[in-house]
Formats: structure tokens, sequence, C-alpha cells
């Protein structure tokens, strides 16, 4: 069940997205989060504009996807950054496809009409997902980031809806 993410999912949100950092491959945070850290960011999520939505399973959640500001200039408004994670215990289940292809039927009515994905090169599963899903390479930045003092690609990726 995709819903709109409320305050009580936060610790799952949060823990779903702590499992990512050690993996080096869909965050550039290098530690955990706390939740208290992340109720100013959560609380930008807003349904009219910018949701964060939950793939609920069996009474937990099984992964989220957020749209968040792109570039915080009015100009910009069009657009948003994707933002998908899934707990591990469910990757490979199809959650964060329809999580993504709900954000994509979403999107108009929402005002917008671009959604982007930043994503480092190395993911390729992110980037296998975002292109079934009919996004395409918009921009490339070679050795852009650092983890484990590796540089890491960084990949924009972009479709236009609606």
């Amino acid at each position: 069940m995709i819903r709109i993410a409320t305050e009580r999912d936060l610790p799952a949100i949060v823990a779903i997205y702590n499992a990512a950092v050690p993996g080096r491959m869909a965050t550039a945070d290098t530690g955990p989060v706390t939740v208290e850290s992340r109720r100013e960011w959560f609380g930008e999520h807003t349904p009219d504009r910018h949701p964060l939505w939950v793939d609920e399973r069996d009474g937990e959640v099984a992964g989220w996807l957020s749209l968040g500001t792109f570039y915080n200039r009015p100009a910009w408004d069009i657009t948003a950054e994707v933002s998908v994670y899934v707990a591990s215990a469910h990757q490979r289940e199809g959650v964060a496809t329809v999580l993504l292809e709900a954000a994509i039927a979403a999107a108009p009515a929402l005002g917008l009409r671009v959604l982007i994905g930043i994503i480092f090169g190395h993911n390729e599963p992110s980037l296998a997902l975002f292109k079934r899903s009919g996004f395409e390479q918009w921009g490339f930045m070679p050795g852009a980031t650092e983890l484990d003092e590796v540089e890491r690609d960084v990949v924009f990726v972009g479709r236009r809806v609606g």
C-alpha cells in the first residue's frame, strides 16, 4: 500500500536510510543520521508539493520515496529531486518500481514537469531502475564525490512527466 508518510513512520524511514549508508551506493552520508536530525527534512515534505510516500507491506514500511526541492529558486519549481530507498528485507520485490511509478503518475498534479535523480555512477541497480521507468542520463560528473578515499562519479538522470 502506497501512502503519504506520517511522523510515526520517521523511525522506519531513518532506519532504511541508515541501512544504506555502509554500502556506499545510495547516499553521500558517511555515517548514520538520527530521527531528530531528520525532523526538519521530514517537515519539508508536504503532500501537496513535495510528498514523502511509503510502501507499507504487512504493517511495516518496506520502502520510501521523496520528492524534494531540486534547486531552491522559483524558476526550478517545476522540477523535483527523487530519492528512493528500500528496506533490505524487501529488496528485489518491486518496491522501488512501485514507488517510482506512483511518483511519476502523481507529479503533474503536484505542479511538477521534471523529475531528477542524482545517482552514484557505480550504483547500477538504481541506474537500471530509473532507466526502466523512462529516465535518461542528463548529466555526468566524473569524480565529483569521495567515499572512503575513493572518488565516485555522479550521474544525473531526468524525465519529463505529464
